[in-house]
């Protein structure tokens, strides 16, 4: 094996095992959000504000979680459905976060009375080492479109 070999063979571990790092980080904040999902979507909010991360809970008492989640989804009607559409890695900071790791995922769910929302939840490293949810929204398909196109004029398309 010439030397130019052994460094692309080396290279190429190297790039593969960052891959599978990431994959595992994603694959880690993504088993958080549909577990933590799944409790709103059972209706039990108060439980999930007590399984978010300590950011979430530091800027949100239990109360007005229970107040914002429930007039975010009870127009919205049964959960039916939910895909992933897509989940970004971030490290850094964040809009309004301190320093950290983050993975942004977006959902594509149909609730009965809304077949086409978009559910946007924030995973993170929390401060005991556990991925858990810090943020959480919903937007309609077409304002995630208009965000898309920069076409959104007051609705906010940060997650």
């Amino acid at each position: 094996m010439t030397l130019w070999s052994l460094l692309g063979a080396c290279l190429l571990a190297a790039c593969t095992s960052g891959a599978q790092a990431a994959e595992k980080r994603h694959d880690a904040a993504q088993v958080a959000a549909e577990s933590w999902l799944k409790v709103i979507d059972e209706g039990k909010y108060a439980m999930s504000w007590a399984q978010a991360a300590r950011l979430f809970r530091d800027n949100l008492s239990r109360s007005q979680w229970q107040q914002m989640v429930n007039r975010m989804r009870a127009p919205l009607g049964v959960f039916v459905s939910r895909k992933l559409k897509s989940r970004e890695y971030a490290e850094g900071k964040m809009r309004g976060a301190p320093d950290g790791q983050y993975v942004v995922l977006k959902y594509e769910t149909v609730f009965r009375g809304k077949p086409a929302a978009i559910e946007l939840v924030v995973s993170m490293v929390d401060i005991d080492g556990a991925w858990r949810v810090s943020a959480y929204g919903i937007r309609s398909a077409e304002a995630e479109a208009d965000c898309r196109k920069g076409l959104a004029k007051t609705q906010d398309c940060s997650p």
